[in-house]
């Protein structure tokens, strides 16, 4: 069977690129349903993109080569495309946009796209070879139980990362870059809840407060929820791109900067009322009762000495903890690193070295933050693909 792309994956980047690459294009995914991470995402509503996108919230060790993806085929540019399909979104918080309805409206109208563009969809279909001859790929599959040979001009590795093994991510797109002599950065796991061997936050499970979480690379203000195995949140899942092991963080339970004038102003009015009761207006009673343990917060606030007072409030506001490890892929929303850029035309998502080779999506080494700009990643490294794909044939 001769096609004209064969795209690994029916995940948002490769079905994306499937609905630009024209006539000709095959998608094929191990899974009996496409866009699973898709149908997962947004609590099943899908964060389909972000307001704010713009290259600072990525990662890479290529600062700049998502720039020309993300300039040419914008979050304005997949918002109009949800319109065009009448799928009613909202705005939950910083930027993010969410389905009024379900996720699976976002799956629904990239098979429309798929169809409209004229490419085939084969899924429990799994790759058992592939090879090059210098000019073609052939790929070996296995589809439903029967053995087919493809032989094809170009190949999108839209496999993923290695987030959320239970989906079935595996490293296959690493391996075929490699194979095909690219190399792949360190990977790891990001967007992911940070653990302690010592389970010291289990009493403050489910227990949650805004916050500035910093390191010495950056900070981030948003929620932080205690579990029993550590911390989560959107605050910490920010920050674990950034962390490594053995590295501290610091936790700002007053971001806002008025907790020490909030506190001399009720000893004035207020004296004889309990300082952990006071601190509990402003920060849950668990955490209050939880950190009593490792600060002294004793007696009424007429007791407490404005030296004292910015002590206590100097431990809220560097709180400072050193995280044993990660939850790992199994929690992990998405994948740092992955497949080098350096080998890659940040203009058409094409192999520098082997023409017709494509990646695209979480599988290349830029890495978005949460709240919608990994969804964007795809959307527009898929359409750089697809466009590229179907102008050169």
């Amino acid at each position: 069977m001769q096609i004209t792309t064969l795209i690994l994956g029916a995940g948002a980047a490769g079905m994306m690129c499937a609905a630009h690459a024209g006539p000709g294009t095959l998608v094929i995914d191990h899974a009996k349903r496409p866009g699973e991470k898709i149908r997962i995402s947004g609590g099943g509503r899908c964060n389909f993109t972000n307001l704010y996108t713009e290259p600072a919230n990525f990662l890479g060790a290529n600062r700049h080569f998502h720039k020309s993806a993300l300039s040419r085929y914008t979050q304005w540019d997949f918002i109009d495309l949800v319109a065009r399909h009448g799928i009613a979104y909202h705005e939950k918080t910083l930027g993010q946009l969410f389905c009024d309805g379900k996720s699976t409206q976002i799956i629904e109208m990239l098979r429309m796209e798929m169809t409209q563009s004229g490419a085939d969809l084969w899924l429990d279909c799994t790759l058992a070879d592939l090879g090059h001859d210098g000019s073609h790929f052939t790929a070996t599959l296995d589809h439903a139980g029967t053995r087919k040979t493809v032989t094809a001009q170009n190949i999108v590795l839209a496999t993923g990362g290695k987030s959320i093994p239970k989906m079935g991510a595996t490293g296959l797109a690493y391996d075929i870059a490699q194979q095909f002599g690219h190399t792949v950065t360190e990977t790891r796991p990001a967007l992911v809840p940070l653990t302690f061997s010592d389970q010291r936050f289990a009493p403050l499970s489910g227990t949650s407060a805004p916050a500035r979480v910093s390191n010495t690379r950056t900070a981030f203000d948003e929620a932080v929820l205690f579990t029993h195995r550590g911390l989560s949140g959107p605050a910490i899942l920010q920050i674990s791109s950034y962390w490594r092991e053995g590295e501290e963080i610091e936790i700002d339970l007053a971001p806002d900067g008025h907790l020490l004038e909030a506190l001399k102003t009720q000893r004035q009015a207020q004296g004889r009322r309990n300082l952990t009761t006071e601190l509990a207006k402003h920060l849950p009673a668990k955490l209050i009762e939880h950190l009593a343990q490792e600060i002294d917060l004793k007696g009424n606030l007429a007791d407490q000495s404005d030296a004292r007072l910015t002590d206590v409030t100097g431990h809220l506001r560097h709180w400072r903890l050193k995280p044993t490890g990660s939850e790992g892929y199994r929690t992990a929303e998405v994948t740092l690193g992955g497949i080098d850029t350096d080998g890659f035309s940040s203009k058409t998502m094409m192999s520098k070295s082997i023409p017709g080779l494509y990646a695209i999506g979480e599988a290349v080494d830029v890495t978005g933050w949460l709240g919608g700009y990994n969804f964007q990643w795809a959307w527009s490294s898929g359409w750089v693909a697809g466009t590229a794909i179907r102008e050169s044939s």
